[in-house]
């Protein structure tokens, strides 16, 4: 099994992360992107508006001291959400889960949300299994699918 660990995002991670957030598998799975994931520009301004906020936790996941993603926590409208982004070709391997497990300890605040499409069978399944509940859903414009689609939304604690 790989061993997977979260660190402070590094500036040689955002190359990779960049081309994960490109991916069109992982784009079409997450749905809600930026509007345009080929802008550079824009998501080295995003990321270093990320990793300077004293409200936001952001970490890399790495397995075996590789990168493989980033995860990390963010309130809105009150309510301390988390989010995560693994590349697809470590889906399937228990790398989210564990990472989520990771962060859980990090994170303190309870409750704590979680968003995912509602067709993302395997976001909704890491989550779940970390204990989050499905506690409704909306519809939601995602960038990624161009669409109104509805979105699960969770709560652990």
């Amino acid at each position: 099994m790989v061993e997977v660990a979260l660190r402070l995002v590094e500036d040689s991670d955002l190359d990779a992360l960049f081309e994960q957030m490109r991916d069109p598998e992982s784009v079409r799975m997450a749905a809600f992107i930026a509007r345009d994931p080929d802008d550079r520009k824009a998501f080295d301004a995003h990321m270093a508006k990320l990793r300077s906020s004293p409200d936001i936790i952001l970490r890399a996941v790495t397995g075996d001291g590789h990168f493989l993603g980033t995860i990390g926590s963010f309130v809105v409208e009150g309510d301390t959400e988390i989010t995560y982004w693994i590349e697809s070709s470590s889906w399937g391997q228990g790398i989210a889960s564990q990472a989520v497990a990771l962060l859980l300890d990090l994170v303190e605040v309870r409750p704590l949300h979680a968003r995912a499409a509602s067709d993302n069978l395997g976001s909704l399944r890491v989550l779940q299994k970390a204990g989050f509940t499905i506690i409704g859903t909306e519809n939601s414009y995602a960038s990624a699918r161009d669409a109104e689609i509805e979105e699960t939304i969770l709560r652990l604690g």
